[in-house]
């Protein structure tokens, strides 16, 4: 009787440790949110998901916090971050070109300035932004030029063309 209930409590000593094992690796092996899984998988951007450089998530969490609206859509900062990335991407490449018709390598107000002015669209959209260290667009009143004369075209016109010789 002695060995029987010995192999009785060896069993369940068995069975305890198996469910402790099991236990032990439902634990383990959750993920988050209780999901099994392992590991929990690295964490992605939303940026990276949508393929923009501008924070989605700064994006979102401003657009909350300056409560344009009592609700935010999912997808409402990931447009306004693309939004963004493409004006800001439109104003550098029309600046850098400015700063290369300058002959120079790095971009300063001023090239903002003349790339932003010179742009129809980007000149209606920043109508009223004044720019720091921009300055002016340079143009001068076709009133202030000097005027041309018929005389002054004539002595002109003769003195382009070379005389024939005989």
């Amino acid at each position: 009787m002695g060995s029987l209930t010995l192999k009785t409590q060896f069993g369940q000593a068995k069975i305890l440790e198996r469910a402790l094992d099991e236990a032990s690796f439902s634990v383990a092996k959750r993920g988050a949110g209780g999901r099994r899984g392992g590991e929990r998988k690295k964490a992605v951007s939303k940026s990276s998901k949508a393929g923009l450089q501008f924070p989605v998530g700064r994006i979102a969490r401003l657009m909350k916090k300056g409560r344009y609206a009592q609700r935010l859509g999912t997808g409402s900062p990931i447009y306004m971050a693309a939004v963004l990335e493409y004006l800001a991407a439109e104003v550098l490449e029309l600046a850098g070109n400015a700063a290369r018709d300058n002959k120079k390598n790095r971009i300063n107000p001023r090239h903002l300035l003349l790339a932003i002015r010179n742009d129809e669209e980007l000149g209606k959209l920043l109508q009223g932004v004044t720019i720091a260290s921009g300055g002016v667009l340079p143009n001068i009143s076709p009133v202030l030029l000097p005027r041309k004369t018929a005389a002054s075209e004539k002595s002109s016109g003769s003195a382009a063309k070379s005389p024939k010789k005989a």
